[in-house]
């Protein structure tokens, strides 16, 4: 019986560095099959084609190269030699490309993230174990038309769920809010659940400039005005609480929306969605009053993906709405 063949596609990331000793810093240095080689047994399990896409740190993926590794990865899928990509990344933005992904493709063959918390210098060096489990999971017909998945030190993870919560350990990767999906054991993956929803905006496209404002205590309208001014098509409010500001921004929000800029706001709290559930001045209701977009429980840099996304499909901000609220709020 042939075995399933899986394409992995470099894009950088601690995964492939090592210390300089010129320097005493990590910088990219591992080829890819220097990586792969690192990967004891893996041709048991796949046969694995190498594709390159960077050798970038994980700062350096901005949302344009997101949608250039979109199409790597679409064009890459469609290979009826192909069962399955696994994608390495530097961990720095991993979820916000894994959302990306997850968000704008739509196939049943598993797309599997995975990046590295230790660079090949270090002891412990995590990186052929999370590939190996990565590999694993793109085989599994249990992860077949589960969307992106984020696998790391052997825990499988939502691309829609998933946040890294910690700079320095291997578990950094969690689903806050429900937990795993599942696990890696024994080279098997064993799912514990399934995703209750998904959503795909079909586009090719990216709007960039949208900005995140993070709330907190006594901050004003500066910032808000700032981004409208300089050209900011969207912006993501991280708000207090249930999704409350100060009520020194509310000129600001007011500004942005009367000049057409979508403003959408999440929590800056780890876990919960946000609703209109306070009625006083910058409460939540006030702000759904204005034409505030809620985003219900998604983090900030999630959330700034989605709406990237969603005005590449529509300048309409009821059609924005739809869009960002999709799943999380019935109709008002």
């Amino acid at each position: 019986m042939d075995k399933p063949k899986v394409a992995v596609i470099f894009t950088g990331g601690t995964i492939s560095m090592s210390i300089d000793p010129r320097i005493g810093a990590a910088i990219p240095s591992l080829s890819n099959q220097e990586i792969l080689s690192l990967v004891t047994n893996i041709d048991k399990y796949a046969s694995i084609e190498t594709i390159n896409f960077s050798t970038l740190p994980g700062p350096h993926i901005d949302p344009l190269l997101m949608m250039d590794l979109r199409s790597l990865v679409m064009d890459t899928l469609q290979r009826e030699d192909i069962d399955g990509v696994v994608i390495t990344h530097g961990t720095d933005t991993l979820e916000e490309t894994a959302f990306l992904l997850d968000l704008t493709i739509d196939s049943n063959k598993s797309v599997v993230i995975a990046g590295a918390m230790r660079n090949s210098s270090e002891l412990g060096y995590d990186g052929p174990s999370n590939l190996a489990a990565a590999v694993c999971t793109a085989i599994s017909p249990q992860t077949k038309g589960k969307g992106v998945l984020v696998v790391m030190n052997n825990e499988v993870n939502a691309a829609s769920e998933v946040t890294k919560t910690n700079t320095l350990s291997l578990d950094t990767f969690k689903s806050l809010e429900f937990g795993p999906l599942g696990i890696v054991d024994n080279d098997e993956v064993i799912l514990h659940r399934d995703i209750v929803s998904r959503q795909h905006i079909y586009t090719d496209s990216i709007i960039p400039n949208v900005d995140l404002v993070k709330c907190v205590a006594g901050m004003d309208s500066r910032l808000l005005k700032f981004c409208v001014d300089s050209g900011s098509k969207g912006i993501i409010l991280e708000a207090m609480g249930r999704g409350n500001v100060p009520p020194g921004m509310i000129d600001g929000i007011t500004y942005a929306i009367n000049n057409d800029v979508a403003v959408v706001m999440v929590s800056r709290c780890p876990t919960g969605r946000v609703l209109d559930t306070y009625g006083y001045e910058g409460g939540g209701r006030s702000l759904r009053n204005l034409g505030v977009i809620l985003g219900g429980d998604l983090p900030g840099q999630k959330a700034r993906i989605k709406l990237m996304l969603a005005l590449a499909v529509t300048q309409s901000l009821n059609e924005v709405k739809q869009i960002m609220e999709h799943n999380q709020y019935g109709p008002k």
